[in-house]
């Protein structure tokens, strides 16, 4: 990718060599999609570019030289070219579904801006069924656990000041049920801790209002008065005083996460738990659907189902009867 590109809340974001990439981004950026999304959408048409080209190791663009980063056959690639692809990503790359979901949107998204442009007459993408989406599970974690994390000391260099922001951003990330980028990409004066209330940036550059913890304002000022000086405006700094990027705060949720021994925590798994606690205690579904910045409730519903599957199991364990009785049952049967 070239250096040309946009400064978005302090992530720089490049865009691609080929040309009609590049034109895709700009019509993205037209639509005011995030730094984050044209980025997404840019390496994942180059890496179906480079699979055209016969190229299927190299991972980044960053791995090819600058004249391979051209991909001419994108424009007249065929619904079969993009269904051995998917096969492709299935079979050789072992990519889960959703990861190929995704990259097949992105095709879709590309294919009908070509359409629109009249430098295709067809949509190929569309042609090609999706994978059927795994149906999973979310990962919830019970509340000592949650507890557990948040309290679990890591060492970090500087003394205290990282680690008395690793404990804002679990505080947060729990009380919240932000997501992950949206942490990152909050700003200081996204925080009015008078009203214990912060604006976010979710999907699609969508601002929302989410409340704020007692703990979480606890823990968020005793970073400040630890911040470093820093002219960047992000909320939550790296050691070397700038914004957090991604891979940063899922590291920081992980190490808390080996060092408690609660693997399977992550910061998506933060974001679960703060979903189905809000149901079990008795929380609505529009408002949680309101607080996670999810744009169709059915996406939230999936956390009614979860909260009861987990009273079923408290009521299960809470009532020996049940079990007695169909033991009971069985001896008679025989």
């Amino acid at each position: 990718m070239s250096t040309a590109g946009r400064q978005t809340s302090g992530e720089r974001f490049f865009l691609p060599d080929d040309p009609l990439i590049a034109d895709f981004v700009a019509d993205l950026l037209r639509k005011n999609r995030s730094a984050r999304t044209m980025e997404a959408y840019a390496r994942d048409l180059e890496h179906f570019g480079r699979y055209l080209a016969g190229d299927t190791k190299a991972r980044v663009a960053a791995e090819v030289t600058p004249a391979a980063r051209l991909y001419p056959k994108l424009r007249d690639a065929s619904a079969s070219d993009i269904r051995k692809y998917v096969l492709f990503l299935m079979m050789e790359r072992r990519y889960k579904v959703v990861a190929v979901r995704r990259n097949l949107s992105t095709l879709r998204t590309f294919y009908t801006f070509l359409r629109r442009e009249g430098m295709r007459t067809d949509q190929p993408a569309l042609d090609v069924e999706l994978p059927k989406a795994e149906q999973r599970k979310p990962k919830v974690l019970r509340m000592p656990e949650v507890a557990t994390i948040i309290k679990t000391r890591v060492e970090r260099p500087r003394g205290t000041a990282l680690a008395t922001r690793d404990r804002a951003i679990l505080e947060l990330l729990y009380g919240s049920g932000i997501r992950r980028a949206e942490l990152a990409d909050l700003n200081l004066d996204d925080v009015d801790f008078g009203q214990r209330v912060a604006m976010v940036t979710g999907k699609g550059n969508k601002r929302r209002m989410v409340p704020l913890t007692e703990a979480s304002v606890m823990a968020m000022q005793s970073y400040l008065h630890v911040r470093p000086a820093s002219n960047d405006r992000a909320f939550f700094l790296s050691n070397r005083n700038a914004r957090l990027c991604l891979r940063q705060v899922w590291k920081i949720v992980k190490d808390y996460a080996a060092q408690s021994g609660i693997d399977r925590a992550t910061t998506h798994a933060m974001r679960h738990s703060f979903a189905t606690h809000f149901i079990e205690g008795g929380g609505d579904v529009s408002s949680l659907q309101r607080l996670l910045g999810h744009a169709n409730i059915s996406t939230t519903q999936i956390y009614i189902d979860q909260s009861i599957a987990h009273l079923k199991k408290a009521f299960d364990a809470a009532n020996p009867r049940d079990k007695d009785e169909f033991e009971d049952a069985m001896r008679d049967a025989k």
